[in-house]
C-alpha cells in the first residue's frame, strides 16, 4: 500500500493529470454567483463509476446520468446549482440530455459520454437558455487549475467550498469535490461530489473502491436525516499518470478523500454550532452500530441538547431502546467527550463534568454485545436551521 498526503486547499478535481475544469456565473442563481460547474477528462483513459441516490423520487439528472455510466465511461460533468430539475417530468429530462448534448458539442466529444448532475430546488424548470449559454462558458473556461472554481459553482446553502486530494508516492493522484450543507441522510446525502484520478484503472476496479469508499464515508454522514432526490458521485480515471493501481490500494485514497469531504459537509452543516461524532463500540454486528448510530444522530431531542451543551445521556439510551439492535439495558455505557455519564445503564459520572462549549463533540456508546464498530456522522439541530430551511424557497 503507498504512502500519501490528504490537503484540502488544493486544486481539487484537477489536482489528478488529465482533468480540466471550470466554474461561471450563468445567472441560475439570482444572487448572481457561479452555478455552473464542468470537470473534463483528457485522458487517455475516460473510465468512470457513479453511486446514485437511493431515494425512489430521482431527479431527471440521476435518471440520464445512470444511463451515461451503464458502460462505466465518461469524458466530462457538467454540474449547476440554482435549480435540482427534480420533480419536473419528462420536460426535466429532456432538459437533461439538452444539457448533456449541449456540453458534448462545446466540447466535441460524444454526447452519451457526458453526466449531468444538479443541486436546488425541486419542482422548477431549469431555464435552459441560461444554462446552455453557461456550458458553453464553462467550455470556453476549462483550466487544469480551475479545480476551486468548479467546487465554489456547486455550492447551494454551503457557507465554503469543499475540496480534497491525495498524492501517491507511487506516482499517482487522487482528487474530489464536494457540496452538501443540509438535507443529509444516509444514501447518500445531499450531496454532488466529483472525484478524479490519474491513476490507470479497470473499470470494475473503480466502480467497487467507490462503493466502498462510498458506504464508509457518505453513508455514515447524517445531519438531518432528509435523504436527497439528487444525490450524486461520479468518479472519473485518466490514466495519465500510468501507474495501475489495484482495488484495495484505490480504495483507501478514496476512502481517505471522501472521509474528509463528509468531514467538511459535517462542519458546513446548516445553522450546525456542534460537530457531533458519534461512535458505538463493542456491537454484536455491523449493522447493529450502525443502527443505533442513526437511531441517536436523527433525535431531535439528543440534537438540540447538544445545542444547549447538555450531554442528556438519557436521550440517547431511549434511542438505543428503539432499535433492533442485541443489547442488555443494564449494560449499556454511555460517555460525551470522555466522560462516562452513564455506566451499566444508569447514572455514572457527574453531567456537570462534560464540557460541550468547543465544536467538537464526540458520543461514544459501549453496547457491550459483541466486538463491532461503527461511526455515524452529524450536528447539532439549533435555530440557526430552522431559519434557514424556512426561508430557503423564498
Amino acid at each position: 500500500m503507498s504512502e500519501y498526503y490528504l490537503i484540502r486547499d488544493g486544486r481539487g478535481v484537477t489536482a489528478a493529470q488529465g482533468f480540466t475544469a471550470s466554474g461561471v456565473a450563468a445567472g441560475l442563481k439570482t444572487s448572481g454567483k457561479p452555478d455552473v460547474a464542468l470537470v473534463r477528462n483528457l485522458g487517455p483513459q475516460y473510465t468512470a463509476a457513479g453511486v446514485f441516490t437511493s431515494n425512489r423520487v430521482t431527479a431527471a439528472p440521476v435518471v440520464h446520468s445512470r444511463v451515461v455510466l451503464t458502460n462505466n465511461t465518461a469524458r466530462a460533468i457538467v454540474l449547476n446549482s440554482g435549480g435540482a430539475n427534480a420533480c419536473t417530468g419528462e420536460g426535466g429530462l429532456t432538459d437533461a440530455r439538452e444539457t448533456s448534448a449541449a456540453t458534448a458539442a462545446a466540447l466535441d466529444i460524444p454526447a452519451d459520454e457526458v453526466a449531468v448532475a444538479s443541486t436546488g430546488l425541486i419542482g422548477v424548470r431549469l431555464p435552459m437558455d441560461r444554462l446552455v449559454a453557461g456550458v458553453k462558458q464553462a467550455a470556453q473556461e476549462l483550466s487544469p487549475q480551475g479545480g476551486p472554481d468548479a467546487a465554489a459553482a456547486i455550492m447551494t446553502t454551503d457557507t465554503r467550498a469543499k475540496q480534497a486530494e491525495i498524492t501517491t508516492d507511487n506516482g499517482w493522484t487522487a482528487g474530489g469535490m464536494t457540496k452538501g450543507a443540509g438535507m443529509i441522510a444516509p444514501g447518500l446525502a445531499t450531496m454532488l461530489c466529483v472525484i478524479t484520478t490519474d491513476a490507470v484503472v479497470e473499470p470494475h476496479v473503480l466502480d467497487k473502491a467507490l462503493r466502498t469508499a462510498c458506504r464508509l464515508t457518505f453513508d455514515r454522514l447524517d445531519t438531518d436525516g432528509c435523504m436527497s432526490t439528487n444525490d450524486t458521485v461520479v468518479a472519473m480515471a485518466s490514466g495519465a499518470s500510468g501507474v495501475a493501481v489495484d482495488e484495495p490500494e484505490l480504495a483507501d485514497v478514496l476512502v481517505a478523500i471522501c472521509a474528509d469531504l463528509a468531514r467538511q459537509m459535517m462542519a458546513d452543516a446548516e445553522g450546525a454550532e456542534h460537530d457531533i461524532t458519534i461512535e458505538v463500540v463493542n456491537a454484536d454486528s455491523v449493522e447493529d452500530a450502525l443502527e443505533v448510530g442513526r437511531a441517536i444522530s436523527r433525535s431531535n431531542l439528543f440534537k438540540t441538547a447538544v445545542a444547549g451543551n447538555d450531554p442528556n445521556w438519557g436521550r440517547v439510551l431511549a434511542q438505543i431502546g428503539t432499535t433492533a439492535a442485541e443489547f442488555d439495558p443494564d449494560r449499556l455505557d454511555v460517555s460525551f467527550n470522555g466522560v462516562q455519564v452513564c455506566t451499566g445503564g444508569g447514572i455514572g459520572e457527574p453531567r456537570e463534568n462534560v464540557d460541550l462549549t468547543g465544536r467538537e463533540v464526540h458520543v461514544l456508546v459501549d453496547l457491550h454485545a459483541g466486538t463491532e464498530t461503527a461511526t455515524i456522522l452529524t450536528s447539532d439541530l439549533t435555530h440557526g436551521y430552522i431559519t434557514e430551511n424556512a426561508d430557503y424557497s423564498s
